[in-house]
């Protein structure tokens, strides 16, 4: 297979051609009849040569650019993070005047904490505005109102995030790799361990990755964590001194432990799990959730995401599919879709 015309294959594979290229393989057999037998099959997996893969790659990054967010609709992101982030505030009037029951404004909180989180999640990609352009504010926004319920600084979110990307299941670069378990059972039992204070815990980890990395943006997330953290905390302490321990409690305490919860359960344990495997196709899986896409928030493909981050998770199961013939190629498991 060959580059495009007027372009070397490298050139090719920095600028991909448009996004037919990714429709299928089109080196597994002639493209016109020669009157001579099939072309043998390409080998998969490990039996692919260097220029084979370079092919495949072109192709996927041409799929990848498709559905980039900055080619895909997401203005609903920083709308639903507005929307829910301004009723999150009204529970609390809304529940102490007793118009809001407290077991459903403790529900959609944990909701709202939950799903903060993957909105804050396509913000720390840049996949709602890049650097340079007029979204690139919503995308600020979007994500720095998304992780207040969790008590946590944006800052400090994308941070961790990132690295886990340039990391993924390194038992010690990696702050996911903490999150790591036999079973979905023992990791929502971990996920609990690790929210307590030590020396062993998330919060530890956390300042070890950011003393490691040294740089401005790692000490802003500290230091902004730990604001933010006082900040609560001492909102909690008014609301019981005020008589009103069981509403906060009920509105951000509890909700933000189920939100973590199946953060660190469902959307980091079971995509990354047995956390073993540090190679690019290799690190992340294609699975199919009980929960279904919807409710696991598209996490059936991460493998898509962590091989192209800009692609919004709402994105990410057509990018599959099209993408679908390549990875199998390659030898990736795709047997879940």
């Amino acid at each position: 297979m060959s580059a495009p015309d007027g372009q070397t294959l490298e050139d090719a594979l920095i600028e991909p051609a448009g996004a037919g290229t990714g429709a299928g393989i089109a080196v597994t057999e002639p493209s016109v009849d020669t009157g001579l037998t099939p072309a043998v099959p390409l080998p998969r997996g490990d039996g692919l040569d260097a220029h084979v893969r370079r092919t495949l790659l072109q192709q996927e990054r041409a799929i990848g650019v498709k559905y980039a967010g900055h080619n895909v609709r997401t203005w609903p992101y920083a709308v639903i993070a507005i929307g829910c982030f301004a009723a999150w505030i009204s529970f609390f009037p809304l529940a102490i005047m007793g118009i809001l029951p407290l077991w459903l404004g403790c529900a959609l909180t944990s909701v709202f904490v939950a799903g903060g989180y993957v909105v804050a999640h396509e913000a720390m990609h840049s996949n709602l505005g890049r650097p340079g352009t007029p979204q690139r504010f919503w995308n600020e926004l979007t994500g720095q109102i998304s992780t207040i319920p969790l008590i946590l600084p944006f800052s400090m979110v994308k941070t961790m995030h990132l690295l886990h990307h340039q990391h993924t299941n390194h038992p010690e670069n990696d702050p996911d790799a903490i999150h790591a378990a036999p079973n979905l059972f023992m990791a929502m039992v971990k996920s609990w361990i690790n929210r307590q204070p030590g020396a062993i815990g998330t919060g530890a980890r956390w300042r070890r990755h950011c003393a490691e990395l040294g740089t401005p943006e790692a000490k802003r997330a500290v230091v902004e964590t730990m604001l933010l953290q006082l900040a609560a905390m001492t909102f909690f302490f008014a609301m019981a001194w005020s008589g009103y321990a069981i509403e906060v409690a009920m509105l951000w305490w509890l909700p933000r432990h189920l939100g973590l919860t199946y953060i660190h359960a469902v959307l980091s344990w079971a995509t990354h799990h047995p956390h073993d495997k540090t190679a690019r196709y290799e690190n992340t899986r294609v699975i199919r959730h009980p929960l279904g896409e919807v409710l696991s928030f598209g996490i059936d493909y991460h493998l898509i995401h962590h091989l192209y981050p800009h692609i919004p998770f709402h994105a990410t199961g057509a990018a599959y599919r099209e993408m679908k013939p390549l990875l199998e190629a390659r030898g990736v498991d795709c047997s879940a879709h």
